[in-house]
Formats: C-alpha cells, structure tokens, sequence
C-alpha cells in the first residue's frame, strides 16, 4: 500500500477533521462521534431537513455535498463501510429544523438497515422521516429487478434536486416526491480499469490486469457485466451509452443532463475525450443536453474508471436542477 497517511485507523477522522478545517465557511462537526458532518449555519426553522450517509471514499459523495441548496448533514462510515444506526440518528437531528427529514441515499444493505434502525431511534424526539433509496446502477441489476440495483452517481442528481426543492420551502410529502422522482429519472454505468485500496485493508479491492478494464463493476470493486482487454476511448463510451439508453431511451422530445464522472484517478483530458462520444449520442437521438457535469463528482478513492449518469429531466427537475447550491466541491 502506499498512501500518503498516518495511522491507517485514522484515515477516516483525519479527513473530516482536514475537511472540516478546510472549509468552515460549509462544514461541522455534529455529535460526539465525529462522524457527522453538517451544514456551517443550519437550515432556517421549518425548512425540511435532507440527510445522507454512506461509506467514505467517495469524495465529493457523501460529505462534501452538504450546503446551501444540498444536504442538511450527513453520517460517515469508515472506507466503504456503512455509519452506524447512531450516528445516522445523530444527523438526522442535526437536519432537523421541525418540518421532517427526508433520507436519501444508496441502495446497499447495511446503509438500508442502519437507516431504518436511525429512524426508530429518532421517533423517541418525535421527528418525523421519509426515505428515498438511489438505486440507478443498470450494470447490477436487470431492469425487472431494478429494486435491487446499486446506488451510485445519480445520488448527486437527488441531491441537487431535493435541496432546492426543500429550499424553496416545500413540505415533507412534496420533498420527498420530487427526490423520488429525480431517482426514478437516473441511469448509471461505470467501467473500472484498476482497483483501489482500503486503508485498513492494505491490500487491492481486487486485481485485474495491465491491459484490462472491466464493464459494470461497483464503486466498491462488486462485480461487473464482463471483463477484458482495455479498449478505445469512443469504444468505452459507445458501450456504455448503450447500455444507458437501452435501459432508457430518449427522443426528440427530452432534456437530458449527463454526468462524467472520474472515479478517482481518471484525469479531466480523459472525461473530455468520452463526453465527445456521449454529446454525439444524445443529440443523434434529437435530445437536449442541460447542465453537463464533466469532473469527479462521485469517486472511489484512486480507482481509475469512469461512470456516466444520465437523468431525464421533466420541467420542475431542470428548475430545480439550475437553481443555486453552494458546497465546497459544486456551485451552481
């Protein structure tokens, strides 16, 4: 392993305290855990409040989007570990302003099973939460089963989304349906073409070869849809578009916001290469790009990869989408 830290047990708190130190202006420390992350100045009384949580590793995923316009607080595992029932409870509480907390984060079991024991344990200060699960990886599940796909990059689009529309002062219910929406509009994909270490594993998340690259796998190394020799830039990208639009097709008649998201290591020369071939394939189907996002935006610490999230948009989700948001990794 060669990382640049210090005590690997540490990794996770020496982040927080660096980010935290950072960026003050965005971020505290909440709770006696240290491992809840929430806005500088809290939302104003009666705002809906917006919760995440996950496992670190993902920069800017999941702390670095709480902000103005984004999340309320967030709750924050060792690598790729899930927080625990406590702490998510614990920013839960830090989000709430008296209007209710909407839970929104990723399909995976232990963030599911915290999340709900989370809710429970603040039912006793009679705060009142609503979930909404991503679940917008098409290479981990078939459309059929879609409940059971992975959440991934499409989580920044729910993000986005729910915080303005909590911003503009909207309740609970209607929060929490325009989330649901904006998870129910995302496509994912990603293409790894080297692992990633944990800190406290001190070993590869997997192994895979020089000249190999794997389609579909998971921000976590979970396996992916086949494995073989590296390919193309327009080849890569041609792949996963189709797969994109096969699980969502889109027309003349839609708006579409696409996302290009380095998975760690991938330099910006490289996403720019690949959004040739995207911007090519949805203007082919006559549809109009808003917003693209070219640039790390959910990682997995130095895997070198690349995912693409496309998420149709209907008339409030691009209003709310173009709204302002300020955190320190995005500002629209």
């Amino acid at each position: 392993m060669k990382k640049i830290l210090n005590n690997p047990e540490d990794y996770v708190d020496e982040m927080l305290a660096g980010l935290t130190a950072a960026h003050p202006e965005y971020y505290r420390l909440h709770g006696d855990s240290g491992r809840v992350v929430a806005r500088a100045k809290p939302g104003k009384d009666g705002k809906v409040g917006i919760v995440t949580g996950g496992g670190s590793g993902h920069l800017p995923v999941f702390t670095g989007y709480v902000g103005d316009g984004l999340l309320d607080a967030c709750a924050i595992g060792d690598v790729f570990a899930s927080p625990s029932a406590e702490q998510i409870a614990d920013a839960i509480r830090a989000a709430d302003t008296g209007a209710g907390v909407l839970r929104l984060y990723g399909n995976y079991g232990g963030d599911v099973m915290n999340f709900d024991m989370a809710g429970e344990l603040v039912e006793f200060d009679d705060i009142v939460c609503s979930t909404v699960l991503l679940a917008d990886d098409v290479a981990s599940a078939p459309p059929e089963e879609r409940e059971k796909r992975r959440g991934v990059a499409g989580m920044v689009y729910a993000f986005k989304i729910a915080g303005a529309a909590a911003a503009e002062g909207r309740e609970l219910d209607g929060v929490t349906a325009v989330a649901q929406t904006a998870a129910d509009a995302c496509r994912s994909i990603g293409v790894a073409l080297s692992p990633c270490t944990v800190p406290q594993a001190g070993k590869p998340t997997f192994e895979i070869a020089e000249d190999e690259m794997e389609m579909g796998m998971g921000i976590h190394g979970e396996p992916g849809v086949w494995r073989g020799k590296l390919q193309s830039a327009d080849q890569i990208a041609g792949e996963m578009m189709d797969r994109l639009l096969s699980d969502m097709p889109i027309t003349g008649d839609d708006r579409v916001s696409v996302m290009v998201n380095s998975l760690g290591a991938t330099p910006p020369e490289e996403l720019y290469i690949l959004y040739r071939t995207v911007k090519a394939r949805i203007e082919d189907a006559g549809a109009t790009i808003i917003m693209p996002l070219v640039g790390r935006y959910a990682t997995s610490m130095e895997m070198a990869g690349v995912s693409f999230t496309l998420c149709k948009l209907d008339d409030e989700m691009e209003k709310l989408l173009l709204a302002p948001c300020d955190c320190a990794f995005w500002r629209v």
